[in-house]
């Protein structure tokens, strides 16, 4: 079984999040940053992940452009979904936001990994929107190991 998960991120929670997904995956697992790295054949493989981090609601736009154009040979995949973010009161809206519904509903699986803020990773623009904000001060970390472990059961049964 062969796995490729490809990724958006803009300070590399949704990498951390997918280096942790790779540890439980079963058979060879690829790991795409899409912005960094180039995408491989999708016929290849018999799983196709896709995510990324949500910024102003909206995740990157290389993942939705990807999945538009690709979307036909997706559907013929088993597919997982996965939003990284720090808003955990609604995590279905930015799901439905970033992917298309044909994928949304072939997806085998869709999951809220949580989020990160570290303000090391930030620019000056973004440290101070948090810090006035969103009231931060110090870095914050929500990711859900457990969400992550749920995506890669259900891709694992097969």
């Amino acid at each position: 079984m062969k796995t490729l998960v490809i990724y958006g991120t803009k300070h590399g929670t949704a990498e951390k999040c997918c280096n942790l997904l790779k540890e439980k995956l079963q058979g060879e697992v690829a790991l795409v940053n899409i912005k960094k790295d180039k995408v491989p054949d999708i016929n290849s493989f018999d799983n196709i992940i896709i995510g990324g981090s949500i910024y102003m609601g909206q995740i990157q736009k290389e993942i939705k452009s990807f999945c538009a154009k690709n979307l036909n040979l997706l559907k013929e995949k088993r597919i997982g979904l996965f939003i990284c973010g720090m808003n955990d009161t609604d995590v279905v809206t930015p799901i439905k936001n970033s992917f298309p519904e044909g994928l949304l509903n072939k997806a085998a699986a869709k999951e809220y990994f949580g989020g990160e803020a570290i303000l090391k990773n930030m620019n000056f623009l973004e440290r101070f929107i948090m810090k006035k904000v969103g009231k931060m001060d110090k870095d914050v970390s929500k990711l859900s190991e457990e969400n992550i472990n749920k995506l890669a059961q259900l891709i694992n049964k097969m």
